[in-house]
């Protein structure tokens, strides 16, 4: 009986992990954005605001490309929004300009190559 009972509850919490493994990954999207980031530091000011967004599980910003990744929970939060975040921190996100305030008080080393006040790392 022993053996049976614990058999029993094996497969019941196996059962609870599977399900709330599969309800986590189905509205769990996916994309990619376009950044003006250009050294280190905007890297990780980025990743770091979008994985204080609500939603956002997972961001990676690649330094060749620019692109940051991002995986979401599509019920909590949308692109659109993400761009914005982004936007707030002085950055372009995809076609979006960042905030001109924002922009101003990022170090030189963040702000873009076109800019008189950049300075390269």
């Amino acid at each position: 009986m022993k053996h049976i009972t614990r058999l029993f509850t094996v497969a019941v919490t196996l059962m609870l992990f599977s399900s709330a493994a599969y309800s986590q990954g189905r509205n769990t999207e996916e994309v990619e954005i376009m950044t003006s980031a250009q050294c280190p530091m905007c890297k990780e000011s980025i990743e770091k605001m979008l994985t204080f967004e609500r939603g956002v599980r997972h961001a990676l910003l690649d330094m060749e490309t620019k692109k940051v990744t991002v995986r979401y929970n599509s019920r909590r939060t949308d692109p659109d929004k993400l761009r914005k975040a982004i936007n707030k921190l002085g950055y372009d996100a995809d076609d979006m300009e960042g905030d001109p305030e924002a922009y101003a008080e990022l170090p030189a080393c963040c702000k873009k190559p076109e800019d008189p006040d950049h300075i390269a790392h």
